[in-house]
């Protein structure tokens, strides 16, 4: 179950976090966790009412969250989100590349437009915040980066062969990056979830999740934030080049 709030540790004081798909849901809890232990946290998002309106409900809680819109597929506009992070901050603590889409569809019946759109926004989104944030990440001298894959990424699963093929190539970014990145004291890890319960998989009734989840449930987002908070934190500090896996038991099958 979730963590009551009084018992949220303070790791991440003075520390800046971006989170993109911040938004709302899985995003939205990374914001929070990461603001409640003490980040500054920059939410970015395409939804812009809804990344608006949950930095002002933060703020109310005396959180330090700020939304901006971003295109994680538009190299543009993560050469001018640098330019803001570096003009307000000088340097960036915490990348976690959180967007995401699902489009469900197999191989024989899968179109290149949902094929290219779902890997531009899961892959290549993460590839181009990585490289942009590259110079702000090295300032930090302690910083983490961390890419969203999904139990489907190693697993495989079928009608889903664009978001597993997305999800798949990003543990092998992960791990390409986190060998180039050490010697620049960037760790760089993946989280692996299991069903999550998020606007974004009860829209598309990711069927066969729960009864196939030894704890025969989806995760909590606050469970998953958990996660990333403690990979942003130095309790993770020797770890890089990582996968973990939150997923209820469900890759034991």
């Amino acid at each position: 179950m979730p963590q009551n709030d009084a018992s949220i540790p303070r790791r991440l004081e003075g520390r800046i976090a971006l989170i993109t798909g911040g938004a709302r849901g899985q995003g939205a809890a990374h914001a929070r966790r990461l603001a409640q232990e003490g980040a500054c946290v920059i939410a970015v998002d395409i939804l812009d009412e809804d990344g608006a309106a949950l930095a002002q409900a933060l703020r109310d809680e005396k959180l330090s969250v700020t939304y901006r819109h971003l295109d994680v597929t538009s190299k543009p506009e993560w050469a001018a989100l640098h330019d803001y992070i570096a003009h307000t901050h000088g340097k960036l603590d915490i990348l976690v590349n959180n967007a995401g889409i699902v489009r469900i569809n197999d191989i024989a019946h899968e179109t290149l437009e949902n094929w290219t759109q779902v890997l531009n926004v899961n892959l290549t989104g993460a590839f181009l915040g990585l490289q942009s944030m590259i110079p702000l990440l090295r300032s930090s001298g302690n910083a983490s980066v961390i890419n969203t894959s999904s139990i489907f990424g190693p697993s495989g699963a079928p009608g889903y062969v664009a978001y597993a093929t997305s999800k798949a190539g990003l543990l092998g970014f992960s791990r390409t990056a986190a060998l180039e990145l050490a010697p620049d004291g960037i760790r760089v890890n993946a989280l692996v979830p299991g069903g999550v319960s998020t606007p974004l998989n009860e829209a598309e009734k990711e069927g066969g999740v729960i009864p196939e989840t030894p704890l025969r449930r989806r995760a909590f987002p606050q469970e998953l934030a958990a996660a990333v908070a403690f990979l942003a934190s130095d309790d993770a500090s020797f770890m890089t080049g990582a996968e973990l896996v939150v997923d209820g038991g469900f890759s034991t099958r």
